[in-house]
């Protein structure tokens, strides 16, 4: 039967709000706010697979040819192309839209979680009070390179505090991870774990870590995945936001994981822990976060606490090397320039396993791997955005035994 073209395609629709995991915190949805977020998932899924491919063919078609008209050359690298592109019409308009989105998608997220700011709040006071997995201390100072800025154009950031025991900030977090990719990472954003754990199943089946340390746990979505996977291992998660470190700790204990234990605490100082103390050190999607001085800090305390035989293992988008066309570097370069995220360049052009081998490790111990969220169903239809789908770089290292 020859399909009617006529007709809408409902299998390319993006999945609904309501399909997220409501566990024990996640915040409560009315109907007007359960139709923007999915207008605004819906958006996502437009923007990323019917208008963002044409940033590629209008720089193939229209920037270079001009800018080689224009240097006898073409562009020497992506901030040449960055340059150029932004003062194509084109570019200019997908970029705003892209902005624009992210920030109705704060505004309304901001919405839902402070009408009920003191309601969340005193849910998940409930919940931890039932299982003792949290330990926040006071006196950790929030580094000024978080302080100064807000991630994502969320105001006052993930560690900003407006009631006792807010947790207001992470419950907009969790929310509106799921929107912004669109369902894709999975039902409770666990898909960057769910890769570790589906890579590390499979590359090292022998491999059995008793202890596991998360630097910059934020919601715990990635961890989640690990944690569940790996149910005889004990996981501590730190992150210096007191608030993400409430909504995780209730957000665990609500969908029955219980071998997690959450401490407030910087990567940048593990003090707290003896030498050789994990099994595994890791982070999700988080080194991009670090100012260039803290990121080789946090390093060197990570590779500290490692123990002997163990592995360091960090997720990330791909880091931009010779291999990378500059379009690409420049496409995945946005988020540094019009999202907030002033370490995320510099971040992706250092060499990771050239830092991790000079840690102690040596070159050898080094790898990198790619890794995809094993997903089924509406979360498993492929988009591509450079950094919006559901696939991560691994790069990390075994620490030699003595």
């Amino acid at each position: 039967m020859t399909k009617d073209s006529t007709k809408p395609n409902f299998d390319d629709a993006p999945p609904t709000v309501t399909q997220a995991e409501r566990h024990g915190i996640y915040p409560e949805l009315g109907h007007d706010e359960r139709a923007r977020l999915n207008f605004l998932m819906s958006s996502y899924r437009v923007l990323s697979q019917r208008v963002a491919p044409g940033n590629q063919s209008t720089y193939e078609q229209i920037v270079e040819p001009a800018f080689v008209r224009e240097n006898g050359r073409p562009p020497a690298n992506r901030h040449e192309v960055r340059k150029a592109m932004n003062a194509n019409p084109f570019h200019s308009l997908w970029g705003s839209m892209r902005r624009s989105l992210m920030e109705v998608r704060q505004m309304t997220g901001q919405e839902v979680t402070l009408r009920q700011l003191s309601s969340l709040a005193d849910r998940a006071a409930k919940i931890n009070a039932t299982h003792q997995n949290l330990t926040l201390d006071p006196t950790i100072e929030t580094p000024r390179y978080v302080s100064e800025v807000d991630n994502h154009c969320m105001p006052g950031s993930y560690y900003r505090e407006r009631v006792e025991g807010d947790v207001a900030p992470a419950a907009n977090y969790d929310m509106g991870l799921f929107v912004t990719t669109s369902g894709t990472i999975g039902p409770l954003n666990d898909g960057g774990g769910r890769a570790m754990a589906a890579w590390l199943k499979s590359e090292h089946p022998d491999f059995a870590p008793k202890r596991i340390l998360d630097i910059g746990v934020a919601v715990g979505h990635s961890l989640f995945g690990l944690a569940q996977a790996f149910p005889d291992t004990e996981f501590v998660a730190i992150d210096v936001a007191a608030p993400m470190l409430r909504y995780a700790a209730a957000r665990a204990t609500s969908i029955g994981i219980d071998n997690i234990k959450f401490i407030q605490a910087s990567g940048e100082d593990l003090s707290q822990f003896d030498d050789g103390s994990f099994d595994v050190v890791m982070t999700s999607i988080f080194l991009h976060e670090l100012s260039g001085s803290s990121l080789p800090r946090l390093l060197k305390e990570a590779y500290r606490t490692l123990n002997a035989g163990g592995l360091m293992l960090h997720l990330e988008q791909p880091q931009y090397t010779e291999d990378m066309s500059i379009f690409e570097q420049f496409i995945r370069d946005w988020d540094a320039y019009n999202n907030n995220e002033p370490f995320w360049s510099a971040m992706h052009e250092v060499d990771l396993l050239e830092m991790l081998g000079d840690l102690g490790f040596g070159r050898e111990q080094t790898f990198q791997a790619a890794l995809r969220a094993p997903m089924s169903g509406a979360q498993a239809q492929e988009f591509e955005e450079h950094g919006r789908s559901p696939a991560w770089n691994a790069y990390g290292a075994w620490k030699a035994r003595s």
